[in-house]
């Protein structure tokens, strides 16, 4: 854990006004220079040389003398001039690499000195985000909120006594809501440094309730630390008031320290609290924390987070209660990011322990289930949904002893039903979103793409048939690269022609075109940025699918969009090439 939250620094000015610009409309209107000139990111001068020099070559409008095909050519030499000038000129390509092409169409640019270099240009623009991340925490209140509904099921287990059947309404078990929870809290940014945070809940169990609200004012002091003072009232514990310090000791060492003063109708009640924490290396974190007051405790715990797992040893010497913990957390690697967790818990009030697993059933949701397994608790299963900030917990209480049919209960029951609702709700209304999103992100770059269809048409039938037949010749009369077929977009299996042709266009010439001394090399970008491309399925997977010749073999390759290509692979060139020698 690392001290993250840091101020915005202030200002306002055409600058302010120019980041804000630059949220809208990206995407489509964003023209990738790499793609088109098909050079790395990192490419250096020479090689944005060479690749701007071959393409004037193809589409020069002197080489056309037909109107139509010089008008067509005009507008690609065009485009390619003006990637060329964009990403030759340092100023320029730091501003493309930042902000891309709407960046260079915003008027404000003239207050940052040409003479700037890429990394002070770069320190500009996060100057701007800031500016607009403090315009935007003057709106943001981030609410945060709990509901807890615990729910008494014992009745289901626990029923069965020799006075069971004398009781009225006995053939029907009794299940109750015995107890609920609801907080919520609020901020309020104050200044750039300050925060204003409300909070309040309100519980009842068994009839019997209360409530509290609490005042949080933050300060954050530098970027190592920070503090706050709370200021609470209970209907039962009475006025709070406490203060709370964090600070970076080191990069890899923090403390916090914390202490209350709590006036109760017993009279007052200190408390405070003192823990440390220390990076042992890269995934594991080490604590240890000192308490005083109505629950005094000395604990220490070990906490290894990594991409597949988490791991959490904790022990605790207290009054009333010391226990030893162990935790572990498997996080597979799938889109849905599911996990499975066990702990075991013993100590003086008994031995606990509790397995569940976790999924996300949607963008902004996370299910989880626990079972919880314990003596002289019993069995209690908690199902738990997180959406966005609010979480929403519902602990049931099976049984108060240790019976079999209600672990079973409580471990196949959820599993059975989860299953059935995400076969029958929750994968009908993902996709129905995914589809719609698909569709409005279409609609919206309808006029774009189709424009860019048009031009890499155009290109294909009347500019590069000539290039393409001179380049197959002279790599014929040498045995050399020759693109049989290639199509782009996403391929769909178990499907008709006719649709797999709605989301595939061929490339066939446009990557022939590209071919230079026998090799065809494509940089890690969106093939759909290259001549004669364009996107045929917006907002979906696509990749690319080759057969060539190459030395009179037929080869098949197929690529993902933004992953590098070269063809032929370096064993089949130097296979070629030890052939040519002998």
């Amino acid at each position: 854990m690392s001290f993250q939250e840091t101020a915005a620094v202030g200002g306002t000015g055409p600058n302010a006004n120019m980041a804000a610009s630059l949220d809208d409309d990206f995407e489509f209107n964003n023209q990738d220079y790499y793609s088109l000139l098909n050079v790395r990111k990192e490419a250096t001068l020479e090689e944005l040389k060479a690749s701007y020099r071959r393409l004037c070559m193809l589409y020069h409008p002197d080489k056309h003398r037909d109107p139509e095909l010089k008008s067509q050519a005009e507008q690609l030499f065009n485009q390619v001039h003006q990637a060329y000038e964009v990403l030759s000129d340092a100023h320029s390509r730091a501003i493309y690499d930042i902000f891309g092409k709407k960046g260079l169409e915003v008027e404000g640019w003239e207050v940052v000195e040409r003479k700037r270099t890429p990394a002070e240009i770069r320190e500009e623009y996060e100057r701007l985000q800031r500016e607009r991340e403090e315009r935007r925490l003057q709106q943001r209140t981030n609410p945060k909120g709990t509901i807890s509904v615990g729910v008494d099921a014992t009745d289901l287990f626990d029923r069965y006594d020799e006075d069971f059947e004398e009781m009225p309404g006995g053939g029907f078990p009794h299940i109750e809501i015995n107890k609920m929870h609801i907080s919520q809290s609020i901020e309020a940014p104050l200044t750039n440094s300050d925060t204003a945070v409300l909070s309040g809940s309100l519980s009842t169990h068994n009839g019997n309730g209360g409530g509290n609200i609490n005042m949080t004012v933050r300060r954050v002091t530098s970027a190592k630390g920070w503090g706050e003072v709370e200021f609470g009232a209970g209907d039962i514990l009475g006025p709070l008031i406490g203060l709370k310090v964090f600070r970076n000791i080191t990069p890899r060492c923090f403390l916090t320290a914390q202490c209350g003063l709590q006036f109760s109708p017993r009279g007052l009640r200190p408390s405070c609290s003192l823990m440390t924490a220390r990076h042992l290396d890269e995934n594991t974190m080490g604590y240890l924390q000192w308490r005083w007051g109505p629950n005094s405790a000395m604990t220490t715990s070990l906490v290894r987070d990594t991409k597949s797992s988490h791991f959490t040893l904790a022990l605790q010497l207290g009054v009333p209660h010391s226990y030893l913990m162990m935790s572990y957390q498997y996080k597979f690697q799938d889109e849905d990011q599911t996990k499975l967790k066990g702990s075991v818990k013993t100590g003086w009030f008994g031995t606990v322990v509790e397995y569940g697993a976790e999924r996300k059933i949607s963008r902004h949701s996370v299910l989880s289930a626990t079972v919880s397994v314990g003596v002289p608790q019993g069995v209690t299963l908690k199902i738990k949904l997180a959406r966005a900030s609010q979480t929403y917990l519902f602990p049931v209480h099976l049984t108060d002893q240790l019976l079999p049919s209600a672990v079973f209960y409580a471990t196949a029951g959820p599993l059975l039903v989860y299953m059935v609702v995400h076969r029958l709700i929750i994968i009908p209304y993902t996709q129905a979103q995914k589809e719609q999103e698909l569709e409005l992100q279409r609609k919206s770059s309808a006029t774009d793409i189709a424009k860019k269809k048009q031009e890499a048409e155009s290109a294909v039938l009347l500019l590069m048939q000539e290039s393409v037949r001179r380049i197959i010749e002279a790599e014929e009369s040498k045995m050399g690269l020759i693109i049989l077929n290639a199509w782009y977009g996403k391929f769909v299996s178990d499907t008709s022609q006719k649709q797999e042709k709605a989301k595939v266009i061929d490339v066939t010439v446009p990557l022939q075109c590209l071919v230079k001394d026998s090799k065809l090399i494509l940089t890690e970008s969106s093939k759909a940025g290259l001549p004669g491309f364009y996107d045929p399925c917006v907002g979906e997977e696509k990749s690319l699918k080759l057969l060539y010749q190459f030395r009179g073999v037929m080869h098949q390759v197929i690529s993902s969009d933004t992953e590098s290509l070269r063809i032929p692979k370096q064993c089949q060139y130097a296979a070629a090439l030890s052939l040519v020698l002998l």
